[in-house]
């Protein structure tokens, strides 16, 4: 894993060299056929003077359409936006080969409106690939997850009609068991689920637990079932890799067919930022012919999307390299860990992974008022919480922390009932 950081005027010069590229409305060509889509002039006037030294802003109000997969072939969806275009598949690239180690040209993939958009996306893929290669009835799919998942799982398998498959999880460890996954794929059966959906996480939300992508895979492996595996990094695809380099989650592991990994949590971009990633050969699967008047057809749920959201995660990659990004995500762990510390000599409990920046504390040890305070988060705002969790972000001042601590102890809380 390395790409060597780029200085801001090589940045700058990158992204207005592909803006360049990019067809200029305002130009001399005659343009009848394809609508106009820069920013209102009468508002985001395109002369004023900090653009020249915006690269981001200026693809803003250029507005580029990204709209299509564009690692798929050489010829560009809406060829106007080709200069772009070509920044979003370097970042497929970087992301697919540095990130997750796979193979050169071996994966295809597109920056979503979210994590949310990109797990359906994997959801849809492979539910029309056993429908079409297995002969699968609609009700025969079911979707697998641990009860710790996002919601977007629910919300995919509500909209696809997929059979739900929640595992529930040990209650300290937030871990699946194999007996668990057992009980759920048995009883799935009986109801007449025979192909799987399997989502793998890294990590959850709340509590920034970490599945086991070789238990999952092995299950159905050695039970001869036929499922697909995806992985939702939407929260830990950018920094769980650099703070475990023995991480079983890369194209390396025949397991994993396909992630999600958000630029909008740990690379701070502009929210709209999903990164879906997939092996080649398995977009064909969602192919919208119908959109015949677009040159390289559609294989997206989101059709028009802007490229600057590629362009903020292109150039926060490019201006920290692997190394400098490697330093920053280890350095928030570090705090993290000091503050785990700090709980374990107290005795208070808590969940974290060790690799990620998400401390879960037990709700009966942190007084409401003290949450409130601070903005923890509840796991539950509908019934008592039962956990409450911080995220070490850059935002985040040491300081802070230590005062949050120096509250929680003094005087030493006792659980609440």
């Amino acid at each position: 894993m390395y790409w060597k950081k780029k200085t801001h005027e090589q940045i700058k010069q990158h992204i207005f060299s592909a803006l360049e590229a990019n067809l200029d409305y305002r130009g001399d060509r005659p343009i009848l056929g394809i609508p106009g889509t820069y920013l209102d002039t009468t508002e985001f006037y395109p002369d004023a003077p900090f653009l020249k030294d915006a690269p981001y802003m200026s693809a803003m109000v250029r507005n580029p359409n990204h709209i299509g997969v564009h690692t798929l072939s050489e010829t560009s969806v809406l060829p106007v936006f080709a200069g772009t275009q070509d920044v979003e598949k370097d970042l497929i690239r970087l992301c697919a080969e540095e990130i997750f180690q796979a193979a050169p040209n071996t994966v295809d993939g597109y920056v979503a409106t979210g994590g949310t958009e990109a797990n359906l996306e994997a959801m849809w893929v492979y539910r029309n690939y056993f429908m079409r290669e297995k002969g699968a009835k609609l009700e025969e799919i079911g979707l697998v997850y641990s009860s710790d998942s996002h919601y977007s799982m629910p919300k995919g398998a509500n909209i696809l009609q997929l059979q739900n498959i929640i595992v529930p999880v040990t209650e300290d460890t937030r871990e699946v068991t194999e007996e668990a996954l057992e009980k759920a794929i048995a009883a799935a059966q009986e109801q007449g689920v025979h192909y799987f959906i399997v989502i793998a996480n890294l990590s959850t939300t709340m509590f920034g637990s970490v599945d086991d992508i070789d238990r999952y895979g092995d299950f159905f492996s050695s039970r001869e079932l036929p499922f697909m595996l995806h992985v939702d990094a939407a929260y830990g695809g950018f920094i769980y890799p650099f703070t475990h380099a023995e991480s079983r989650f890369t194209f390396q592991n025949k397991y994993m067919n396909s992630i999600t990994a958000d630029g909008h949590k740990m690379l701070q971009t502009p929210y709209g930022t999903g990164l879906f990633l997939i092996r080649k050969g398995f977009f064909d699967y969602v192919k919208t012919d119908e959109a015949q008047y677009i040159p390289g057809k559609d294989y997206t749920i989101s059709g028009s999307r802007s490229g600057a959201n590629a362009i903020s995660m292109w150039m926060i990659l490019q201006i920290h390299g692997s190394e400098g990004w490697r330093y920053k995500m280890e350095m928030l762990c570090d705090r993290t860990e000091r503050i785990c510390n700090k709980l374990k000599d107290a005795g208070i409990p808590f969940f974290r992974n060790p690799y990620l920046n998400i401390i879960a504390i037990r709700a009966a040890y942190v007084p409401a008022a003290l949450a409130e305070k601070y903005q923890l988060v509840a796991d539950s705002y509908e019934h008592q919480p039962k956990w409450y969790k911080i995220v070490v972000m850059p935002h985040v001042r040491p300081g802070v922390l230590d005062q949050f601590v120096l509250e929680l102890l003094s005087p030493k809380q006792q659980p609440v009932a």
